[in-house]
C-alpha cells in the first residue's frame, strides 16, 4: 500500500485555531496524593467523603465521576501506595538482594527508616488503614487482611527457597520465620504511629535479625 502524502499548507488558509475543550477540573495525581494522606492518617472508616473532597479540592460529584465512590477511591489509593517506594520496599528488597538474609535485613532496616519518616504519615497504610470498620465496610478490612497475608506468603516462599539452597538449615521453619518477621514489621508500623523514632526502630530491627537461624 502506498503512503498518502500529507497535504501542503496553503498560505491563504487562516491560522489554525486552538483546540477547544474543557480543561481537567483537577490534577488526578495531586488529588490521589491528598486522599492517600488522609486515609493513611485517619483510616478508612474515619475518613468521610466530605473530608476527602475538602482535602482533594474537588466537589463530591467530581469524586464520584472520577473515582466511583469512597471504596473505589480507597482501592485505587491502595494500589498506588503499593507501587510507591514507601509501599513497595519489601518486594524491592526481595527482588534485588542476592541472599534471603540480606533481603530480610534490608526489609527490617528500611521499615525502621520509612515508617517514622516525617515526610508522610507514620506507619504503613495497608497495616493500619482498616483495623476497625463497621460491618458494611467489612469487605475493605478483608481486602487489606488478604493483602497482608499474601505478603507473608511471599516471605515464606523466599525462606523456603533459602532452605532448599542451603542458606537456612534443614530444621528451619519458613512459615514460622515468615510469621515472625511479618509480626515484627507490623509492630514497627504501630510503634511508629505511637511515636517511636527511626533510632528506636533500628534497634528493634537489629534485635529481630538475631532470630535468623
Amino acid at each position: 500500500m502506498t503512503e498518502v502524502a500529507a497535504p501542503t499548507s496553503d498560505p491563504t488558509d487562516p491560522a489554525p485555531r486552538p483546540r477547544r475543550g474543557r480543561p481537567p477540573a483537577f490534577d488526578r495525581d495531586e488529588a490521589l496524593a491528598a486522599a492517600t494522606r488522609l486515609f493513611w492518617e485517619r483510616g478508612y472508616e474515619a475518613t468521610s467523603v466530605t473530608d476527602l473532597t475538602s482535602a482533594m479540592g474537588i466537589r463530591p460529584g467530581s469524586l464520584y465521576a472520577a473515582f466511583g465512590d469512597k471504596r473505589a477511591l480507597f482501592e485505587e489509593v491502595v494500589r498506588r501506595y503499593g507501587q510507591s517506594p514507601v509501599g513497595a520496599f519489601v518486594g524491592v528488597a526481595l527482588a534485588e538482594e542476592g541472599s534471603a538474609r540480606a533481603a530480610f535485613a534490608r526489609i527490617l532496616r528500611e521499615a525502621a527508616a520509612i515508617y517514622p519518616d516525617p515526610s508522610h504519615p507514620a506507619g504503613c497504610l495497608v497495616i493500619t488503614a482498616a483495623t476497625n470498620v463497621t460491618p458494611q465496610d467489612a469487605g475493605i478490612q478483608a481486602q487489606l487482611r488478604d493483602l497482608r497475608n499474601r505478603n507473608v506468603r511471599v516471605l515464606e516462599d523466599r525462606l523456603r527457597a533459602a532452605r532448599q539452597n542451603g542458606e537456612l538449615p534443614p530444621e528451619a521453619d519458613p512459615k514460622a520465620l515468615a510469621g515472625y518477621f511479618a509480626t515484627v514489621v507490623q509492630g514497627m508500623s504501630q510503634q511508629a504511629r505511637d511515636g517511636a523514632t527511626a533510632e528506636d526502630l533500628a534497634r528493634t530491627a537489629e534485635l529481630a535479625l538475631r532470630a535468623w537461624p
